[in-house]
Order: C-alpha cells, then sequence, then structure tokens
C-alpha cells in the first residue's frame, strides 16, 4: 500500500514509518520539523497534495506538541495555536478534497477545554467526523525521541539520569498513567487500518494498556535500571500534584481490545528504550 504519515518524525511517527517500511508498504513522510517541502503549515503545498492524492491511506499524526514541561511552556503561545492550525487545516482540507480513509490521532486530554492542547485536538476530532475519518486516542506512548525539548516522561527522566544524577521530578509523582510501547503502538495504528471499514467514526479508538501506573513507580523502574548498570540516580519527588488523566471524561473505552491488545509490559518497555539510550552514553 502507499501510506502517507503525517508527522513522520515524532515519537510516534518515527516509529510507524520504520514499522510499515518494514512490512513492505511504501510510506511518504512529512513533518513540519523537517521543513522545505515536508512542511505541513505551508499553503498551499503541492508535494502534500499530491502525497495524499496517491495514498491509499492516511495516518494524520502530526501536531506541535511535547511532553508535559514543553506543553506547559509553549501551548499558550501564539506559534502554538498557529501552526497546529495550519496544519490541520491544511491536511483536513486535502482530504476532503481526495476522499481517502484516514486515521486522526487526538488525545485523552481533548475533552479538557481549558488545555489549548486539548482545544485544537477536538477540533481536530470535529475534522475527522465530518470527514467520515476515525479517531484514535493515545495514552502515554513511550519510545525513543530525538527533541530533547519536546521529550515525554520516561525518555526525559532516562536522559536526565545519565546527564545530571539526581533530579527532581515536576510533580509529587502521585498521578496515575496509562503507559504504551511505541512498538505496540504501531501494531495498534495497523490494526485500524487493516479493519477500517468495521470502525465507525464516533468508535472510540483508545490505543493504550488500559493499566494504571504512578510516575513514582516508573521512576523507581528507572532507578532500578541505572543500578543494574552500577550508576545510582535518585529521582526526587517534587512538590506539585497533577490529576488531569483522573478526570471520569479520560476513562479508557476496551473497545480496541476486539482488534489488538498491547504485548510489552512497562518494566520490558522501560528496559528496551533505556538499553538504546545508553548507547549515547557509553
Amino acid at each position: 500500500m502507499k501510506i502517507t504519515i503525517l508527522g513522520s518524525s515524532g515519537q510516534i511517527g518515527a516509529y510507524l514509518s520504520e514499522y510499515l517500511s518494514r512490512k513492505g508498504h511504501i510510506v511518504r513522510e512529512f513533518d513540519i520539523v523537517n521543513g522545505g517541502h515536508q512542511d505541513m503549515t505551508i499553503i498551499p503545498n503541492p508535494y502534500l497534495e499530491n502525497a495524499i492524492e496517491e495514498s491509499d491511506f492516511v495516518f494524520f499524526l502530526a501536531f506541535d506538541v511535547g511532553g508535559s514541561r514543553y506543553l506547559k511552556k509553549y501551548q499558550h503561545t501564539f506559534d502554538f495555536v498557529n501552526n497546529n492550525t495550519r496544519l490541520m487545516t491544511n491536511a483536513f482540507g486535502l482530504l476532503e478534497n481526495y476522499k481517502k480513509p484516514f486515521v486522526f490521532a487526538s488525545s485523552q486530554m481533548s475533552n479538557m477545554s481549558y488545555s489549548p492542547y486539548g482545544t485544537l485536538k477536538r477540533v481536530g476530532e470535529l475534522y475527522t467526523e465530518s470527514l467520515g475519518g476515525l479517531i484514535v486516542k493515545f495514552w502515554n506512548v513511550y519510545g525513543i525521541e530525538k527533541d530533547h525539548d519536546k521529550a515525554h516522561v520516561i525518555t526525559d527522566f532516562i536522559r536526565k539520569g545519565f546527564e545530571e544524577g539526581d533530579f527532581e521530578m515536576m510533580t509529587d509523582g502521585e498521578e496515575l498513567r496509562q503507559f504504551l510501547y511505541a512498538e505496540d503502538c504501531c501494531e495498534g495504528l495497523e490494526a485500524v487500518m487493516k479493519n477500517y471499514n468495521e470502525f465507525y467514526s464516533d468508535d472510540p479508538l483508545h490505543i493504550t494498556n488500559f493499566d494504571y501506573t504512578s510516575i513514582r513507580e516508573v521512576a523507581i523502574i528507572i532507578e532500578n535500571e541505572f543500578r543494574l548498570i552500577g550508576k545510582t540516580v535518585n529521582i526526587i519527588p517534587g512538590q506539585a500534584s497533577d490529576s488531569v488523566q483522573l478526570d471520569k471524561r479520560n476513562e479508557a473505552d476496551r473497545f480496541i481490545e476486539k482488534f489488538w491488545s498491547p504485548k510489552t509490559d512497562l518494566e520490558t518497555g522501560i528496559a528496551k528504550v533505556f538499553a538504546s539510550m545508553k548507547k549515547n552514553y557509553d
């Protein structure tokens, strides 16, 4: 199949591009950070139009986003709102023109109207519903990340452990999250693509592992990984609390388990990410 990935340089997109290429698909990549003809904020973009026109399927993963530190710093800025608005207007307009099957990656925060990020994701959902596409919601996908400024909690903790030793978390670590290893996420997205005609736009396609783990527990797992290589790192709880994802509107629906379920437990996934990141510090 000819598949276009919008957001191919992001954490999920990079994994998905490599995963689908291994499966023999022809993958075309676009991402705002790559600039040039791959920049989705350029309107019009004939390269993007050509890719979508020729595609058998489109994964819309692109968003100017990062982990909690990035969102706290940037989500209220003009550039954040403008970049995401432009790339959505551009891509959804082309998807409407060429009537291609597609998946839009939303977030469990799309119900949170106080968050610019959540509000913009909700706008993307409305576009998707109007075009008959499918909405998937990711819950804290983790894997290798190249952009430290946008890093999510697991890669952020591992990097700081190598570079700083002891460090303090943003919060007290008591908040609960559902984590999903990136390779499992790719398999989930592939299952959605393969079963595309079995779904409706309002089906709750939540791609997660359905198990809650506290950030403090994640820190302990990472501290243990450092001990295994003879390095002592203490990840110290902060003072702030965070209960965003315990909002009842954020409950993950298990509907997707009819078609897919994750394989990698959190300890195994963190060990894989840790081993891969360790190579940069050997």
